[in-house]
């Protein structure tokens, strides 16, 4: 008897990697998601290695993560791996408050995000002739 296994959410020849609470604003990390959709992983990493942005940090954790489930989880090919997805979206908003003069107080939102990052195996790497 027991539970069936559940499906896969990507292709076959794709794997997956979710960054469910990471802290900054779901439109700062899109900036950062934008550098690399579309790219091959290698080069990838390095945008994501060299950017001056702050929320390059947590997307290049994520993105070694994908890769790393490509490689031992799939038996992808490191080398042929692009990075077919990168989509972000909102997560928790930490509450807090700040208190103003004559009494009053002000809120402090402290916005999460996630990011899921599918990288994918082309028949052949592009570039290389």
């Amino acid at each position: 008897m027991g539970k069936e296994k559940s499906p896969r959410r990507v292709g076959e020849k794709e794997a997956l990697s979710v960054g469910t609470q990471i802290r900054g604003s779901a439109q700062k990390l899109n900036l950062v998601a934008q550098l690399i959709r579309g790219r091959r992983v290698e080069d990838a990493m390095n945008i994501l290695a060299f950017s001056t942005k702050g929320m390059a940090v947590d997307a290049r954790k994520v993105l070694a993560s994908a890769i790393a489930n490509a490689e031992n989880n799939h038996n992808l090919d490191v080398d042929a791996l692009v990075v077919f997805e990168a989509s972000v979206g909102k997560s928790i908003t930490m509450k807090r408050f700040h208190t103003r003069g004559r009494g009053k107080s002000t809120r402090i939102l402290k916005p999460f995000s996630r990011l899921r990052i599918v990288v994918r195996e082309i028949d052949e790497p592009a570039g290389e002739a």
